[in-house]
């Protein structure tokens, strides 16, 4: 009896913690479920008090709110009119104008899935709260209508513009070379912002006004503090006072194409490219030029005279010379190793403006002198900028050569054999080098090579005339007289340095 007694208590035992253990279990899947599962609502329709566009789908699924909507904005699509101002400007938008999209799944899937995420307590207070409040969306006009993409541009094309910095007139025949030009502050529409009140404008489509969103942009620089630091950098003069009329012509013609010139930072400038091709039709004339080693009348000639003028004001003011070339024979108006010759085709002096600020150059012409001045930031306080010449050596020329005139070409200065003229005197070659010196009030500080050239000797040259002499004929006294090959010693080149200024 008593074996029973415990074998039923035992039994009853474990059913209550069967049950006690059942309970739990089921109690704390409900909780899962409860507190953390989303599946706890499988609702697919809209909360209440969700409107869109207008339209209040409240408890509607996203088919229905679907076909409520693009219903209504296929009827609403002939009623548009959209003005946009701006300014005194206004610009037209009709509903013919746009094309039906109605892409609204992706909205709408948002929309009915808003506040659906989480746990029950989280739902149900997103839940209660748009009850409350409502829950008001407006659809970007892009899910319905399209088409008007390019007229939008084109009308934000019309009232934006780029902002303007102040800038630096230059007027180098005038008694204020320097002015200043006013900044102007830039336009740029606000296009998300021009889109949202386009969208809407769109709930309830009638004659609607937009004022196109713009926003200022202001210029990034003023050259105010630039303008006040403008300030001569460096002046270079050559004389042609014994040229003829029409060397200074061409001398003048082409620095007058740098005349009123501003180099920007950076920017390259060829010589050549300025001046234009050396023709009659440009303007130029015959003058001396010197063609291997000798002078002759070539259309242009003394423009090297103007490069070389350019050359050495650049070259003072601490610009890059990106191209120079010296002549065959030294220029008479610069000391060796400072001349520019250019040629087209092979020969041009190019320069960069090495500088952060503009560079503004000069040119002032008289029947007498060519000057070049470049302005510009000014350089260090005290300091200037030289150049100095040296004479490497005195390369000697090798005397005379005789030639004999067989085409007859200076038969109006000789005929016969015995008869002779001179050509061309020989001249003695040098190299060179070019410094620049850098001074700080008054004291060299620095010197520079920038040079190292060799002009090359030139033989002289005598025309033998090419007929015989008849019998009994007699030759007058011949003037011409003939030099030896150069030997050079320590006169030749103390005279060499005075005549080209050189140390």
């Amino acid at each position: 009896m008593k074996n029973k007694e415990k074998v039923a208590k035992k039994s009853k035992t474990s059913l209550i913690w069967l049950l006690l253990v059942a309970f739990i279990a089921v109690s704390l899947l409900l909780f899962c479920q409860f507190y953390f599962g989303n599946s706890i609502s499988t609702k697919t329709t809209f909360y209440n008090n969700t409107h869109i566009n207008g339209v209040d789908v409240s408890g509607m699924t996203k088919a229905e709110a679907n076909n409520v909507l693009v219903n209504k904005f296929s009827d609403n699509k002939s009623q548009i009119s959209l003005t946009l101002k701006s300014g005194d400007k206004n610009w037209e938008i009709n509903g013919d104008e746009f094309s039906f999209i109605c892409d609204l799944s992706p909205t709408l899937d948002e929309v009915i899935s808003y506040g659906r995420e989480g746990n029950i307590f989280s739902k149900k207070k997103v839940e209660n709260k748009i009850k409350k409040e409502g829950l008001y969306v407006s659809l970007p006009y892009e899910d319905i209508y399209g088409g008007i993409e390019e007229k939008l541009e084109s009308i934000i094309s019309e009232i934006e513009r780029e902002p303007q910095s102040s800038s630096i007139s230059f007027n180098p025949d005038s008694q204020t070379m320097f002015a200043m030009t006013q900044a102007k502050s830039g336009l740029v529409v606000d296009r998300q912002e021009l889109k949202s009140k386009i969208s809407y404008a769109l709930y309830n489509p009638s004659a609607i006004e937009i004022e196109v969103p713009i926003m200022e942009i202001l210029p990034q620089e003023n050259l105010d503090d630039l303008l006040e630091k403008i300030t001569l950098r460096s002046s270079f003069s050559t004389n042609y006072s014994s040229s003829s009329m029409d060397r200074k012509s061409n001398v003048k013609l082409a620095l007058s194409k740098f005349n009123g010139m501003t180099v920007e930072p950076g920017e390259e400038i060829s010589f050549n490219k300025i001046t234009g091709s050396r023709t009659k039709e440009n303007g130029y004339k015959m003058a001396k030029i010197i063609v291997g080693g000798k002078y002759v009348e070539g259309v242009g000639g003394g423009v090297c005279q103007a490069s070389t003028t350019l050359y050495n004001a650049l070259i003072r003011s601490d610009l890059e010379i990106l191209q120079v070339n010296h002549h065959t024979l030294p220029a008479s108006y610069v000391p060796l190793s400072f001349d520019a010759m250019v040629s087209e085709g092979y020969a041009d002096l190019k320069f960069r403006n090495n500088l952060d600020t503009p560079i503004f150059i000069k040119t002032i012409c008289d029947n007498n002198t060519a000057t070049v001045e470049i302005y510009g930031q000014g350089l260090e306080d005290g300091m200037t900028i030289d150049t100095k010449a040296e004479l490497v050596k005195v390369l000697p020329h090798g005397g005379d050569d005789i030639i004999t005139d067989t085409s007859g070409e200076y038969e109006d200065k000789v005929l016969y054999k015995g008869e002779y003229y001179r050509l061309k005197y020989p001249q003695e070659g040098y190299e060179s080098r070019g410094y620049l010196v850098y001074k700080k009030n008054g004291d060299i500080v620095s010197e520079k090579e920038i040079r190292h050239d060799k002009y090359l000797p030139q033989n002289g040259i005598i025309v033998e005339g090419n007929s015989r002499q008849e019998e009994g004929m007699s030759l007058p006294n011949n003037s011409v007289k003939y030099i030896a090959p150069q030997k050079v010693n320590k006169e030749t080149e103390r005279n060499a340095k005075a005549k080209w200024k050189l140390v």
